[in-house]
């Protein structure tokens, strides 16, 4: 059986935790495909609420097989805190496992993080400076530490070794930071590691494995697709590729093996840290988003910015990723609005209209939104389970929107809860 792809189509924040989750329910395996622990699904689920960061959201089903793919940069410290912080509220973890190959964060990836940022003052990127930048540089250069490695410390520490050579430099010279020792560093690994042995794994294989017995496999990515390292609103962007295409090299699986992509947007946009964000609304109703969304991030706690909907930028994410079905989050925070506002194209500083999103950074950044006032509705929507149950006003507001993008929305969100949703089609 095919996989299916949860892609955020914003700038993360979209509500993929709770997308991921009702898909969870009917899935056999749920893997991670990119990203770090600067990324973070809340999910609701009767009146616990779950926040996760490195382990895949299938976790909370019992028999659900959850990896962590090659692909995603994981803090060993940090895994092994949620690991823990999910066992003590009797979540079983025997179904997670995790790549020997993925790549992990070291302290000194952290270090360099923070004083990057610093450095950098005014022109900072507004990372969450948990190192996830500077693991996946070492990845690329090829001097990074892998899962595997914790398996052997005679291996680890050379590696640290050989990695350190340069890193001390930079951060004694550069930063002025106290230099690091690599057998100082492998000694605080050494619990660390005898935690996660058991979890280590072929995780290709047994994503593999799932799909030739013909089960349900659900790939979930971090981010958002206008923070793609390549495609995103760069250098506003993340260090990996949150869109469909990355689910394969970040899970090691071939292309023919995805037939089902999902985007999820919010009904609104947001976006946290710096960059770009044509719609943004810094006025009464971006502070009603925000309230009412309850717009601060999962993992940072950061205030997120807001505005309205983007269709140029979910366009785009559409045609990057071959959205097959959209999933709409949040529906119900536009609630109470008088009127609801679509961004349908983009003016420059020139006065040009542009209907797709401009190459060009410096004509993006100047631009501003063309909107259309869409008819708000006064209706509490959160008990809501069928479209037609929904306000005419709301109907249209999300109809136009698939519309325009030429995706079907198969999933609306009414309200925080697991099931405070609308199927609008067999899932």
């Amino acid at each position: 059986m095919p996989a299916t792809v949860i892609v955020g189509a914003q700038w993360g924040d979209e509500g993929k935790g709770k997308v991921v989750d009702l898909l969870a329910e009917k899935s056999d395996l749920v893997a991670r495909y990119q990203g770090g622990n600067n990324a973070g699904h809340t999910i609701v689920a009767g009146d616990e609420t779950y926040k996760l960061h490195l382990v895949p959201s299938g976790i909370l089903y019992p028999g659900t097989l959850c990896v962590i793919g090659s692909g995603t940069v994981v803090d060993p410290a940090a895994l092994v805190t949620e690991i823990d912080a999910l066992e003590r509220r009797g979540i079983a973890l025997d179904g997670l496992r995790l790549s020997s190959n993925a790549h992990l964060i070291m302290p000194y990836h952290i270090a360099l993080d923070g004083a990057s940022e610093m450095r950098l003052g005014r022109f900072s990127i507004g990372t969450t400076r948990r190192g996830i930048g500077p693991c996946y540089q070492d990845k690329a250069a090829r001097t990074g530490i892998r899962a595997q490695d914790l398996l052997d410390r005679k291996i680890l520490v050379r590696k640290l070794e050989i990695a350190l050579e340069l890193k001390n430099e930079i951060m004694e010279r550069i930063y002025g930071l106290p230099r690091m020792d690599a057998i100082e560093i492998a000694d605080t690994l050494a619990p660390v590691a005898a935690r996660l042995e058991s979890f280590i794994a072929d995780t290709s294989l047994i994503v593999d494995q799932a799909l030739r017995a013909g089960q349900n496999v659900l790939l979930e990515g971090a981010q958002g697709t206008m923070l793609d390292v390549d495609h995103g609103t760069y250098p506003f962007v993340t260090s990996s590729n949150p869109i469909a295409g990355a689910a394969c090299a970040g899970i090691g699986i071939g292309p023919t093996r995805i037939s089902r992509v999902v985007g999820v947007s919010k009904a609104y946009t947001t976006r946290v840290g710096e960059g770009p964000f044509p719609t943004e609304v810094d006025d009464a109703d971006g502070m009603r988003m925000l309230e009412r969304g309850n717009e601060f991030g999962t993992t940072t706690g950061r205030q997120r910015r807001c505005g309205w909907i983007d269709l140029v930028a979910l366009r785009y994410a559409a045609r990057l990723s071959g959205f097959t079905e959209l999933a709409l989050t949040k529906l119900d925070v536009l609630s109470g609005f008088e009127r609801v506002r679509i961004c349908e194209a983009y003016r420059t500083r020139e006065g040009d209209v542009l209907t797709d999103l401009p190459y060009h950074q410096s004509v993006f950044h100047g631009c501003t939104p063309v909107y259309r006032d869409l008819d708000g509705w006064d209706v509490d929507i959160t008990e809501c389970r069928e479209l037609r149950n929904l306000p005419d006003a709301a109907r249209n507001y999300v109809q136009t929107i698939s519309d325009a993008v030429e995706v079907p929305i198969t999933l609306i969100g009414t309200g925080q809860g697991r099931h405070q949703v609308i199927d609008t089609v067999e899932i």
